[in-house]
């Protein structure tokens, strides 16, 4: 996953009060913590923070007042209704470190005529190179018939990544269609015989 380069400023002022003002001059307050080091309370551009943080487990090179931080974005606070970033904590890393990280699952490809896929777990985690952690782990489900499975185990990881989920969960399970699959309506359906004509 590429670096994000973004530029930081410093935060002095906490509290609901101090990132309100930070939200009316489009800059989102955030946290960086690790290695020991006191945590770090800055201040990001709001309209490029969140084209950068789009992707889960993003990285962002940080300029902050002249000093460089490596860091990945760890948790996303939102408001419920705007949907808006209120707050952004990040974890400071090295190159070359290895972090734990859970990245999504994505499948491409048809099942076979007749067969439907349904996938089970969405993410998996993984240890990886901090400069190096995928944005997604990608497998085919092309031509896939009823009643095959593919377990975390049948994934193939980029080089360097190391699988810590349970090799035996299972991601995607291949099945036959259910009513629901088919869209019939779930009801139960009635015969009615027509009514004999009244004797003249």
């Amino acid at each position: 996953m590429a670096e994000q380069k973004l530029a930081a400023q410093m935060r002095t002022e906490f509290g609901k009060g101090a990132a309100r003002r930070a939200r009316r001059a489009n800059l989102i307050p955030a946290v960086i913590y690790g290695h020991g080091a006191e945590a770090l309370h800055i201040s990001l551009p709001e309209r490029e923070t969140t084209r950068a943080a789009r992707h889960a487990n993003a990285l962002l090179t940080l300029d902050i007042e002249g000093e460089v931080h490596l860091a990945l974005v760890k948790d996303i606070q939102r408001d419920p209704l705007l949907q808006i970033i209120e707050h952004i904590d990040l974890l400071t890393v090295r190159s070359g470190e290895k972090v734990i990280v859970d990245v999504p699952v994505v499948l491409h490809g048809e099942v076979a005529p007749g067969a439907v896929s349904n996938q089970e777990e969405v993410t998996i985690s993984i240890e990886s190179e901090a400069t190096h952690i995928p944005a997604h782990v990608e497998f085919s489900i092309e031509g896939r018939k009823v009643g095959e499975h593919v377990h975390a185990a049948d994934l193939v990881l980029p080089k360097g990544s190391t699988l810590l989920t349970d090799p035996e969960m299972l991601i995607v399970n291949i099945s036959e269609p259910t009513v629901q699959d088919l869209g019939v309506e779930d009801e139960a359906v009635t015969t009615t015989t027509p009514a004999a004509p009244a004797a003249e």
